[in-house]
């Protein structure tokens, strides 16, 4: 209302400052004369200016009859279009004018501006594979997702804009959840573009997600042939997908096929832990104890993992607590200073009864790391040690309390996972899960799996504890336990 309102001002304004100027004209009385060929013209400074403007309009008019003039005479020569380029050409400069401006609105964040220029353009133009990408665009901007979906299918239709359109419909559908149909547009993309960096990665989520485990396997490739991906990342996540394609065919029982997955992403990637531990169990499946000792063995010397001392106590299920300690001398000596080595053999000792060891291998982990493991060690070996019954309670209570230690966390979210998993089930990055104590420490509502000698309940003749005593420092703990 207030730009029509200061359009009509303006307007009255020119007006009146041009008839000033015209009586200004009037008023000086002077003329101006010519003389041609003894013809004499006497001409007042209005009729001048009035000559003027006339002149340039006639200059104008000779140079569009002169340019219609020579597209007659290319016409005439053979050129069949070029009368109609000279009467499109005003129509296509302003189909251009409009697109410039629709662009301009779009980059603007105007996108109903954008969405009236584009529309122009594509009337003057008639170049839809330039106009109709940025009605789609302008139309998705602006909230009218119907008009966007009808342009991006217009672009299928065309060979040079069919991948624009196929993109567009991905992201609608990624946006809508309907992850079917986006897994189906992605591969048509890849089918087209399999160069594409954005189509791989999304094709590759989509297969994880579906569980496609070999066709990801396939996309991983193709990243790597693009020159996307560096080659030690693409066989680690090879190897994740390796591991889960054995998975998938071991939940259905093919056992011989899960043994050759599962040794092959072992292959690509020694140092994953659920692979070392799943390629282990597949040659014990077969007989093969050496293999299956040597995978574990090269897996613990570059992370300890309990993992793989379960997959290792399973090469020999039913020996002695001594054997079994004999035995895993192979993985406790490979990497001694370790936490989770020390815990390993402390557990082991305990299980042989020579809890003085047991103290020794455990040395400072439970002082200096205090984990419901690593005190549930503790309390079993001053139980064992025969220590009094408010001493085991304590170390018990201080257990129950204390971190769970290491878990599988996302190192994008920080989610913490019962398992390890390839893809984060909070937001969704793959291979982001590493063994590790997370950022805020939890503690289990449940202690199932700590050891069964922690549970160390008083007899029923004895005095209970009295509920206002105070726990007694760790330092305190093993000094009576001594």
């Amino acid at each position: 209302m207030l730009w029509s309102l200061t359009k009509v001002v303006l307007f009255v304004v020119l007006i009146a400052a041009l008839a000033l100027a015209a009586g200004m004209l009037s008023e000086t009385g002077e003329t101006m004369r010519i003389i041609v060929a003894g013809w004499e013209f006497t001409i007042g400074p209005v009729q001048a200016v009035i000559i003027a403007l006339l002149t340039v309009v006639a200059v104008w008019l000779l140079l569009k009859v002169l340019g219609l003039l020579g597209a007659t005479f290319r016409f005439l020569n053979g050129d069949e279009t070029a009368i109609s380029r000279y009467f499109d050409r005003n129509r296509e400069r302003k189909g251009y004018k409009a697109l410039s401006e629709g662009l301009m609105a779009l980059a603007s964040g105007e996108p109903r501006l954008a969405l009236i220029r584009a529309q122009n353009a594509e009337r003057l133009l008639g170049k839809p594979e330039l106009t109709t990408l940025l009605v789609a665009q302008a139309a998705e901007a602006a909230g009218d997702r119907k008009r966007a979906t009808e342009a991006y299918k217009t672009l299928l239709q065309d060979e040079t804009t069919r991948f624009v359109g196929l993109r567009g419909l991905l992201h609608q559908k990624l946006a809508e959840g309907d992850r079917e149909v986006a897994l189906k547009l992605a591969e048509k993309a890849f089918e087209l573009r399999p160069r594409h960096a954005e189509t791989q990665d999304i094709l590759l989520r989509l297969q994880a997600d579906a569980g496609d485990w070999s066709g990801a396997r396939a996309t991983l490739g193709a990243k790597l042939k693009s020159g996307a991906l560096p080659k030690d990342v693409y066989r680690r996540r090879d190897a994740v997908l390796a591991l889960q394609q054995a998975r998938t065919v071991m939940d259905d029982d093919a056992s011989i096929e899960a043994r050759e997955a599962a040794i092959e992403a072992n292959r690509l990637s020694p140092d994953l832990i659920p692979a070392a531990a799943m390629a282990a169990r597949s040659y014990i499946a077969k007989g093969d104890r050496k293999n299956a000792t040597r995978v574990l063995k090269k897996a613990w010397e570059v992370m300890p993992h309990p993992d793989l001392a379960a997959a290792f106590a399973e090469i020999e299920p039913d020996e002695t607590p001594q054997e079994r300690l004999k035995r895993f001398r192979t993985l406790t000596n490979a990497r001694p200073d370790n936490d989770e080595t020390r815990m390993l053999l402390a557990e082991l000792l305990v299980a042989a009864e020579d809890f003085p060891g047991a103290r020794r291998a455990l040395g400072d982990v439970a002082t200096r790391a205090p984990t419901q493991r690593s005190l549930a060690i503790l309390a079993a070996i001053a139980r064992g040690e025969g220590a009094d019954d408010l001493v085991v309670r304590d170390i018990v209570a201080r257990a129950i309390a204390a971190p769970r230690g290491p878990q599988w966390v996302c190192d994008k979210c920080q989610a913490i996972h019962d398992g390890w998993q390839p893809v984060c089930e909070n937001c969704g990055s793959f291979d982001s899960l590493s063994w590790r104590t997370p950022p805020v420490s939890t503690t289990s509502p449940a202690l199932a799996e700590l050891l069964p000698l922690m549970d160390a309940r008083p007899d029923p003749g004895s005095e209970p504890t009295p509920p206002e005593e105070e726990q007694l420092p760790l330092d305190e703990i093993a000094r009576r336990a001594n």
